[in-house]
């Protein structure tokens, strides 16, 4: 089969390699389309702490797909099923698995870093993952191309949960990248009463003005406190999520939230950059909530799935830009542009 196997940083090859052989407790995935990650560009730049340097790996885990072999031990799953994966799964044993709460195993493993991934003709599915929910049935017709946004989606809404958005709030959101269109989509379903967007993109605040977003704010060209207060009266915004890896972003929502809203920072910091500094009396006598949310569980796919097969929610703009297995080379180019928003690879 066709595989785009990263050998070691910003050396990946298109390889034909032996199609993956399964047990009985195993599955076997034609991987039908497959979305680039800030996660996977991070990888294939720098590498990743869970994926050694002399391990040669697929990458893709937002993935959609058929299921074409199923192990005879298998009985919930079945042969031609089109289905969404849930790539995160815990060691079974900890507080966090037991919890359902895969994604925050000290241990965990993920489809597309520690297994090989969907930027191939055909994956494996482990049984760890199957036991624990890996594969998740889409609706007829919801396409492939959609499905493939699930996993981003589901972190979106692990973000919501952990920072409820109550209808009638303010909202902004700091970061128009594909995470941040998520994010207005979202606002809107739920009732936000009015979406602000910031970003320092015009290109991908433009994006965001499609998507939905009532005012959208240039932080190169404005000050993003003033622009926030002119925008809301003065009041502040209810909720406030920072899809963007920026320290003085996290210190400076603080002083622009309204009393009693709530905060939820979503994008990490650098490593080298991940302390900040705040007056804490703002989250003392605003009575703010401060929250973060980290990738997402199986639970979370599946409710996030529930909104693309019910329709509730359209992905599809956010998919710029396509290209067939042959060409990720030219996927990953597209992508790290940051020009446009999601990158589908279509093994």
């Amino acid at each position: 089969m066709l595989a785009a196997v990263l050998h070691n940083q910003n050396d990946l090859q298109i390889k034909d390699v032996p199609c993956p052989e399964i047990s009985d407790d195993e599955v076997l995935l034609r991987s039908r389309a497959a979305s680039i990650c800030g996660t996977d560009m991070r990888i294939y730049r720098y590498g990743h702490s869970r994926l050694p340097d002399n391990v040669k790996r697929i990458l893709g885990h937002e993935m959609a797909g058929e299921v074409v072999q199923v192990g005879r031990n298998i009985k919930s799953l079945r042969e031609g099923m089109r289905v969404v994966v849930a790539p995160n799964f815990g060691c079974g044993m900890c507080r966090m698995c037991q919890r359902g709460w895969f994604h925050l195993c000290a241990d965990y493993g993920a489809i597309g870093l520690t297994t090989d991934g969907g930027f191939a003709e055909y994956v494996r599915i482990p049984k760890i993952a199957l036991q624990q929910g890996a594969l998740l049935q889409m609706a007829v017709d919801l396409s492939f191309e959609e499905a493939a946004l699930n996993e981003p989606f589901a972190c979106v809404y692990n973000g919501f949960k952990r920072c409820p958005l109550e209808i009638g709030d303010v909202v902004l959101i700091v970061g128009s990248g594909p995470i941040g269109g998520m994010h207005i989509l979202l606002a809107r379903l739920i009732g936000a009463s009015k979406v602000l967007v910031a970003d320092v993109v015009s290109s991908r605040l433009d994006f965001a003005k499609k998507l939905g977003a009532d005012a959208i704010i240039n932080s190169v060209e404005q000050d993003l406190k003033e622009a926030v207060m002119e925008l809301t009266g003065g009041g502040g915004a209810d909720l406030i999520i920072t899809a963007c890896p920026v320290p003085e972003v996290q210190e400076k929502v603080m002083e622009i939230a309204a009393d009693h809203a709530r905060i939820n920072f979503f994008g990490g910091l650098p490593k080298s950059k991940e302390h900040i500094s705040f007056n804490s009396n703002l989250v003392h006598y605003k009575e703010l909530t401060v929250t973060g949310s980290h990738g997402c569980c199986t639970y979370h796919c599946q409710k996030a799935l529930e909104l693309q097969n019910s329709k509730a929610i359209d992905l599809k703009p956010l998919i710029t830009n396509v290209f067939n297995l042959s060409k990720i080379d030219k996927a990953f180019e597209a992508a790290m542009t940051g020009k446009g928003l999601k990158t589908i690879v279509k093994p």
